[in-house]
């Protein structure tokens, strides 16, 4: 089993930047494809980004692409979310989750984190 627990929301004005972090539990961090994903009031969960298990290759929601970078460190059982030229729209709040297999940009995800409120204004 793996546990994660993301870090690094808050409030933030439209242009700025966030990092969000999402630590994992145990010793196999590095055999897991990670992701973050995103959920406003009243709508879906969506997919943000993801990487694979050695960070080499990433994947973006086109909303984001240009903007937010996913990185990991498997040293430290930590993924990264550097979130810049932030909007309004992009107020939700992030969750960090982990699969075993491919990458994936549903929400067909095997460990969820609890998730961290990311609000921005205008």
């Amino acid at each position: 089993q793996v546990q994660l627990v993301e870090s690094g929301g808050g409030l933030v004005q439209a242009g700025g930047s966030l990092r969000l972090s999402c630590a994992a539990s145990g010793r196999t961090f590095s055999s897991y494809v990670m992701a973050w994903f995103r959920q406003a009031p009243g709508k879906e969960r969506e997919f943000v980004a993801a990487t694979t298990r050695s960070g080499g290759s990433t994947w973006y929601a086109d909303s984001v692409k240009g903007r937010f970078t996913i990185s990991r460190d498997n040293a430290k059982n930590t993924v990264y979310l550097q979130m810049n030229g932030l909007k309004p729209e992009d107020t939700a709040v992030y969750s960090c989750a982990a699969r075993s297999g491919w990458v994936m940009t549903t929400t067909a995800y095997d460990y969820w984190g609890q998730g961290t409120q990311v609000t921005v204004s205008s």
